[in-house]
């Protein structure tokens, strides 16, 4: 699987992206570059499809990402899993805004998808 390194170190990465993902789930919304919200939208997509698994393994998987954070596991597992039962993936979209002033990043806000049905 190709995946995109960020200037960043092994650790540094999965660390950011771990935290970058519990932002996402606990806050349904983040504001940051289009690169890592690219990447991160794949890790809030296993997470809410493990917990539509709902199984033990399952759990176990996404307490290792998080690093045993359980409230945010618990809100995966008891809020966004049932939210999302019947969509079969695409649980994030991402909106543009504009190029940072620094160094000419475009800036994102990447939000879970509102299931109205």
């Amino acid at each position: 699987m190709a995946y995109r390194k960020l200037g960043r170190t092994n650790k540094h990465r999965k660390s950011m992206l771990s935290n970058l993902t519990r932002d996402v789930i606990m806050n349904e919304k983040i504001e940051t570059t289009e690169t890592r919200a690219k990447e991160v939208r794949k890790f809030v997509d296993k997470m809410i499809s493990y917990g539509k698994d709902g199984s033990l393994v399952a759990r176990r998987k996404a307490l290792a990402f998080f690093h045993n954070d359980n409230e945010v596991v618990k809100k995966v597992f008891e809020v966004l899993a049932p939210r999302y039962q019947n969509r079969n993936g695409g649980y994030t979209r991402i909106l543009k805004l504009s190029e940072r002033r620094g160094d000419d990043a475009l800036v994102v806000i990447l939000e879970l998808v509102e299931e109205d049905r």
